[in-house]
């Protein structure tokens, strides 16, 4: 009985990412996240980033950015969510994946890229829009951060939210919150064309 329930557990340990079942074939799938400014479309690019994109489309699939904050803002750099509940608490984490930042994509103003600790493989749940181009975080000698996609529509969006003013969090304990929370609502993803 011990080395069936054994069997299981680490079969449960092994499976995919569900992100991977989400439209398995197609390479460019399409997202819309409603915010509490308006909706912003995104194209993923899985053909340079699969790992990447299969990993951002099973938080979705798992409704684990619903209700979640852009908890950091910099006007001329990033627009960064995906990490805190709208009570500021972390959201669970998939085990982190490896860092795809060498696959051709830049990090450009309009691009969607995952956020990371000083580890380069360190990424989980956290993303951010590029809000200016940003070429410092492109890899060189040293690991980039990995864009996997483009806003496609809801630039408008981005450049409300872009306005909003900026302070140190009480809860956060670090500077360049929004001082209007920013929601999430939800992802939707976009039926394929």
């Amino acid at each position: 009985m011990r080395v069936l329930l054994l069997l299981v557990l680490l079969s449960f340990s092994c499976m995919p990412l569900a992100g991977q079942f989400v439209q398995p074939d197609n390479l460019y799938p399409k997202v819309r996240l409603l915010t509490s400014h308006g909706d912003i479309d995104v194209e993923l690019d899985r053909a340079k980033a699969p790992i990447t994109v299969n990993n951002f489309l099973s938080y979705v699939k798992k409704k684990q950015y619903d209700n979640t904050l852009f908890h950091r803002l910099e006007s001329e750099f990033v627009l960064q969510g995906g990490g805190y509940d709208i009570n500021y608490k972390a959201i669970n984490e998939l085990k982190p994946i490896f860092n795809e930042s060498g696959n051709g994509l830049k990090n450009q103003l309009g691009t969607i890229a995952m956020a990371r600790l000083n580890d380069p493989h360190s990424a989980t749940s956290q993303f951010f829009f590029n809000l200016n181009d940003n070429s410092h975080l492109d890899p060189g000698r040293n690991w980039g951060y990995a864009v996997f996609g483009y806003i496609t529509a809801g630039q408008d969006v981005i450049e409300k939210i872009r306005a909003i003013q900026t302070d140190t969090s009480v809860e956060l304990g670090w500077p360049n919150v929004p001082t209007e929370k920013v929601i999430i609502k939800t992802v939707l993803i976009l039926p394929e064309p």
